[in-house]
């Protein structure tokens, strides 16, 4: 009987032991088919991502621009904005923390104060100030942050432009942008090349700290004794701090899905001048955006011969040169300089404190625009001489043969 007790249950556990290798040999290896399936890429999160989709070539391409300034910039960066604007792009201005608070209370109320930026609602201040120092990455930081206020507020846009007080549009938003309707809206325009030349040495290697990100006073970036090699994992590019970003890669900078953007944000966080190498460095490294590049950065600016640190204040002197240039936007430009002047009268046909005219605004009181053009004409363009230049310029460019040759080099 002892023995007996154990004959059923070990009947049983047979019974379920050939009904499991029936089952094996019938269907194959499951645990075989498992490890088949984690080869497959689509069950990674990255493959499953995709850039986003730009807007319809046939709508009327639209702006984001980021206008930043410091101490004493205030009146540049308004008449900058001001020279600027169209109800069709987003704006976000921003005086940097080293600015008194009456400077950029005056800024605000500046904005608040006209009827036109209020009834269209697409001028945005910074009011926290992020204090940004030159040469460091807070600059880098500083840009992101007003990017990602244009993607949450800004609604629908094209493309990303940074700009500082001290530059100024050789042409009318009208132009750029009848310009920018012919082109593909995943180009970028982002001065780059992968020569480091004596910046490998002098930038690449050294090591800053920037004291920005941790102190509420403004000073240089002081230097750490030890050094570092140049990066195996990524290869390293420089070029202009300025450009015209698009909107698909603006969002894979905040959101990058491998996070190749936070990566190098880090590295660069302790690099010389990263404005000049963070953005060229991430686009030219990530397969889906390297082929969208466009070697120049919209701008025209004049160094000195041999090149000093800055470039040379824009006078009457380059007027001719800017003009030649075909670019649309130039700096350096000094506080009330004459040259602006002359800017205004025969290039933008924009009167003292005025907008710039257009066919949604034709000179006449800001006022009046509210009531008798914005809600008509907003989505009318009227491009003048400024179109024809930029268009020689980009098409210089894009109808180049070996352009598809020429993507970060």
């Amino acid at each position: 009987m002892e023995g007996n007790k154990w004959f059923v249950p070990l009947i049983f556990a047979l019974l379920i032991s050939s009904f499991f290798i029936i089952c094996i040999l019938s269907t194959g290896n499951p645990f075989h088919q498992v490890s088949v399936k984690a080869k497959d890429p689509l069950i990674f999160v990255e493959s499953r991502l995709h850039l986003a989709p730009t807007r319809p070539i046939t709508t009327i391409p639209r702006l984001a621009y980021l206008i930043s300034g410091s101490s004493g910039d205030g009146e540049s960066l308004k008449r900058t904005l001001k020279a600027l604007y169209h109800p069709l792009n987003q704006y976000v201005v921003h005086l940097d923390l080293e600015t008194s608070d009456e400077e950029r209370l005056e800024l605000l109320k500046f904005v608040k104060r006209e009827p036109l930026f209020m009834k269209v609602g697409n001028v945005r201040v910074i009011t926290k100030s992020n204090l940004v120092t030159y040469r460091g990455p807070t600059m880098v930081t500083n840009t992101l942050h007003a990017a990602a206020i244009l993607l949450k507020e800004g609604g629908e846009w094209d493309w990303f432009i940074n700009l500082s007080a001290s530059d100024y549009p050789l042409l009318t938003q009208d132009d750029l942008l009848h310009t920018l309707w012919t082109i593909p809206r995943d180009i970028n325009f982002i001065d780059h090349t992968s020569d480091l030349d004596w910046k490998e040495e002098y930038r690449g290697k050294p090591i800053i700290i920037d004291p920005g990100f941790y102190s509420l006073h403004k000073s240089d970036v002081f230097w750490v004794k030890q050094q570092r090699s140049v990066p195996t994992a990524f290869k390293l590019f420089t070029g202009s701090a300025w450009m015209m970003l698009s909107r698909p890669f603006v969002e894979y900078l905040l959101s990058g899905w491998d996070s190749l953007p936070r990566t190098l944000l880090m590295y660069y966080a302790n690099f010389l001048s990263s404005p000049e190498g963070y953005f060229h460095t991430v686009i030219c490294n990530v397969e889906a955006f390297r082929n969208t590049t466009v070697n120049h950065d919209l701008h025209f600016i004049a160094w000195d011969n041999p090149p000093k640190q800055h470039p040379h204040y824009l006078t009457l002197d380059d007027y001719k040169e800017m003009l030649k240039s075909n670019a649309p936007f130039a700096r350096k430009f000094g506080r009330n300089e004459s040259v602006l002047d002359k800017i205004d009268s025969e290039l933008l046909g924009r009167k003292a404190d005025g907008f710039v005219p257009g066919s949604w605004f034709k000179g006449g009181d800001a006022n009046e625009t509210i009531s008798h053009y914005i809600l008509t004409n907003i989505t009318s363009l009227q491009p003048g001489p400024g179109a024809q230049r930029l268009t020689r310029l980009v098409s210089g460019f894009l109808n180049d043969k070996d352009f598809d040759k020429k993507h970060c080099l």
